[in-house]
């Protein structure tokens, strides 16, 4: 789900819009308007709880994760599934940096 899907879906004031007229039923869906407010949310949240990480990193984690359910078709869990995945992915990208460049660990 990418930024651009997130803000043309948010002017077009719409959940489900089709790419195409007439397109197949398999055809890729916006997700739900409730759905792109969790993802900012979660987005905010993020970027508080890793204040290192680089803004566009917790988006792209964020994003990589929403995608990762595309195809989910009980959507009430994807914004808590989702959040979850982001932040083992960033816990994992957090680890990996080097001692003096991460902020809020203890010296030792």
């Amino acid at each position: 789900m990418a930024a651009e899907t997130l803000a043309g879906a948010e002017r077009a004031g719409t959940g489900q819009v089709l790419d195409e007229p007439g397109a197949p039923e398999s055809a890729e869906v916006q997700p739900p308007a409730e759905e792109l407010a969790s993802v900012r949310d979660t987005v905010q949240r993020l970027r508080t709880a890793y204040p290192s990480v680089d803004p566009a990193t917790v988006e792209a984690a964020v994003t990589a994760a929403y995608d990762s359910f595309r195809g989910a078709r009980v959507r009430n869990y994807v914004p808590i599934l989702a959040e979850r995945r982001s932040r083992k992915a960033l816990a994992a990208a957090f680890r990996a940096v080097p001692g003096p460049a991460r902020k809020g660990e203890a010296e030792g």
